[in-house]
């Protein structure tokens, strides 16, 4: 299942991507008295399999197809495929050749650190670049959405507790990230952490760990590598994770970024982020998420 969240009436809602168009749930769910299907998409994501099968079932009638509550996707404003997560977990040089390209050793375990829900942003949505900072970079990443509550699992089972996947962009203001020991701050500026368009149900996605990742920036490409290249793998990451926390369902993982960010070019070199700049961050199967930074 691949779903979205789009704005209307002022509140983010729960779409359903089809064939036909994006599937308005709680519209749909409205007028055919079908109000017990999830209309959030943290409520589908609590549900579990018993709320995505009945969105499916729901999704698959004829009815709930109607033209009338059917949209095409470039009419719609495209929210966060997350919109509540009790936490957002991010991994830092988590990818071999970006901790090469840094200049640090790679990590004997994986470096953990956080975003807040004010940095969440859409699909298209313009994120004003910071006041404070001048070196705003990049990074594409594939997030990992927790699907069920997981304290201390193991790597064995650690994808059973996987909702889905979707694309994300780590925006990071770098000159505030190592202005001291806590990179907090270069991270969870407002609009810092892109997530979407498409929530990608885990069912979709064979392997987390052979997907493909691209960024371009303003048509240029300036990532282009594989989870392949992960230090600590999915499995991995949600272990170490939920053996110091609990996680919950809606939980988001950023897994880290590989190679070819503005921080790993030559010091004379870097040609921060600028007003005007469009970034396009891709992951194999999960499409294509584009931020517009302004002033």
């Amino acid at each position: 299942m691949i779903t979205v969240t789009f704005e209307k009436d002022g509140q983010w809602v729960l779409g359903i991507k089809t064939e036909r168009g994006i599937l308005d749930v709680g519209g749909a769910a409205r007028s055919l008295g079908s109000e017990a299907v999830p209309q959030t998409v943290s409520d589908l994501i609590a549900k579990g399999e018993q709320g995505k099968a009945a969105l499916q079932q729901f999704a698959d009638s004829e009815m709930a197809v109607r033209e009338e509550f059917l949209y095409t996707e470039d009419s719609l404003k495209i929210g966060p495929c997350v919109t509540e997560p009790q936490k957002i977990i991010c991994v830092g040089l988590n990818y071999k050749k970006h901790a090469e390209e840094s200049n640090m050793p790679l990590p004997e375990s994986p470096i953990l650190f956080s975003k807040f829900n004010n940095a969440l942003a859409g699909h298209q949505q313009e994120v004003k670049l910071p006041a404070r900072s001048l070196q705003v970079d990049y990074e594409v990443e594939l997030a990992i959405v927790i699907g069920k509550t997981a304290s201390k699992v193991s790597e064995e089972d650690a994808l059973d507790y996987v909702y889905g996947y979707c694309t994300a962009n780590d925006l990071s203001a770098r000159d505030l990230q190592f202005k001291t020991g806590q990179w907090l701050l270069g991270k969870t500026c407002d609009g810092f952490c892109p997530v979407g368009p498409y929530l990608v149900s885990a069912e979709e996605v064979k392997d987390p760990n052979a997907l493909s990742l691209k960024t371009e920036v303003n048509g240029n490409v300036r990532q282009n590598s594989n989870t392949a290249d992960l230090v600590f793998n999915c499995q991995e990451i949600i272990s170490y994770a939920s053996e110091h926390m609990t996680l919950q369902p809606g939980d988001l993982i950023l897994t880290g970024t590989p190679e070819g960010v503005i921080m790993g070019e030559p010091e004379g070199e870097r040609n921060w982020l600028k007003d005007g700049d469009e970034i396009t961050v891709e992951v194999e199967g999960l499409g294509k998420l584009t931020t517009n930074m302004r002033k």
